[in-house]
């Protein structure tokens, strides 16, 4: 078992991690696979006494989460930092002309990891984002968010952190049902997609 008793993970990224979560309230975990991968590993590991918390925060690009790494990761002292952003990265490029470079993400995203590994001993855990093609211009935004694919799974080997490959499992998954049935809008999750991000990472950690 890769957990330790007592671990804390911590869930970071955009609508897709905040996903319903009570901004008041600061052990809510919202509804997505954040609240399903704690209450699986909740059940499965009831001995471990591990703790949850979700910092996802809609629309977060990653300067988003570095301006708040501090208050919303490093000083909450988890020993597991689940990472998911990049999508918005990608998303404002086409809807407001605001673009994140490659060479950007890259620096914000190593500076993360690099703030994480100097202040804390906890473990990184990256998730890739995904895009499907609802609606059909999404296809259009592969030029954009696969570098940043590439870019997250290059860091995942470097620091030795677990990867959850999301676009390739979405796509596979959208050959047993429609893109639509994974993601309604080719970015965010159906309650089945959100199925399939909790059980891709609980299989990456080894947990199930």
């Amino acid at each position: 078992m890769i957990f330790q008793q007592n671990d804390v993970i911590l869930f970071q990224g955009d609508s897709i991690t905040d996903w319903g979560r009570n901004h008041e309230d600061a052990s809510s975990l919202g509804v997505g696979y954040a609240m399903m991968v704690a209450a699986r590993l909740g059940y499965l590991y009831p001995e471990k006494n591990l703790t949850f918390i979700n910092r996802g925060i809609g629309g977060n690009r990653i300067v988003d989460l570095q301006g708040r790494w501090d208050q919303d990761c490093l000083d909450l002292k988890p020993t597991w930092v689940s990472i998911y952003i990049g999508i918005n990265d990608t998303w404002r490029r086409f809807d407001s002309g605001e673009e994140t470079t490659p060479e950007q993400f890259e620096a914000s995203y190593r500076d993360l990891i690099e703030r994480t590994r100097k202040s804390l001993n906890a473990k990184l855990v990256l998730i890739e984002p995904f895009v499907l093609p609802v609606p059909e211009d999404r296809r259009t935004w592969r030029q954009d968010l696969d570098p940043k694919i590439h870019i997250v799974r290059e860091l995942a080997r470097e620091y030795g952190a677990p990867l959850v490959p999301l676009d390739g499992l979405f796509a596979a998954a959208s050959v047993k049902a429609e893109p639509a049935y994974w993601a309604y809008d080719g970015v965010h999750p159906t309650p089945a997609g959100h199925a399939l991000i909790a059980d891709a990472w609980l299989k990456t950690m080894g947990a199930i």
